[in-house]
């Protein structure tokens, strides 16, 4: 029980220190975004519902049980079905993030793309921290049939794009799953950037050689 209690309150913290650093730096406005992790004994802690992540109190997160009941503290983000089918999928992963990062978003948003792998292999570090970018279709906020969109890419991806909406990102601790979000938006700025102009993208032997660096 100490051991939980221990784990709980350095998680709650992690999670507001993310949080402030993520919303500080402009990469999710207002009260949109939000984070999870899970904890050991398969019991979640998530960002609560209208809150913005700049200013969370660990004291108020959510605890949630592994089916999304919630246990204490603030109704959690309406959003928590998109964390919950990334953690059914992919078990070995323990924390997801889950932002309205502008360029991402705007990347969303534009037609003509791959929708099994939106952004080109631009850098190294995005090849070993997001890998293939599948976009999931368009459902309104809300709506339950987007977590069984996202479960059916969630097996094989733990980076998705929603359309018209934002990136989902899973990974093995929070601080994966983190540096794998802001590295997809930047890679989203950079492909904005370079839009339409002659670009030179890893090759596909440059990208399986770092397939054994891959960092999630």
């Amino acid at each position: 029980m100490t051991a939980i209690l221990s784990e709980t309150t350095k998680v709650r913290d992690e999670i507001v220190a993310v949080g402030r650093s993520i919303f500080d730096r402009g990469l999710t406005p207002g009260s949109t975004g939000n984070i999870s992790v899970r904890l050991s004994d398969g019991t979640m802690l998530m960002t609560p519902t209208n809150a913005s992540l700049g200013s969370l109190d660990p004291g108020t997160l959510s605890h949630l049980d592994a089916g999304g009941t919630l246990l204490s503290g603030d109704p959690p983000t309406k959003e928590a079905f998109l964390h919950t089918c990334m953690y059914c999928a992919r078990g070995g992963d323990h924390a997801v993030v889950h932002l309205h990062s502008t360029h991402a978003v705007a990347v969303s948003i534009l037609d003509g793309l791959d929708p099994h792998d939106l952004l080109p292999p631009l850098t190294a570090y995005y090849v070993m921290r997001v890998g293939r970018l599948p976009l999931v279709p368009y459902f309104a906020p809300g709506d339950k049939a987007l977590a069984e969109a996202v479960g059916q890419q969630a097996g094989k991806h733990h980076a998705v794009l929603l359309a018209n909406h934002g990136p989902v990102v899973s990974g093995t601790t929070l601080a994966n799953a983190q540096y794998a979000t802001e590295e997809l938006e930047e890679t989203a700025k950079l492909f904005l950037l370079l839009f339409n102009r002659a670009v030179r993208p890893l090759t596909p032997a440059q990208v399986q050689a770092l397939q054994h660096k891959v960092v999630r």
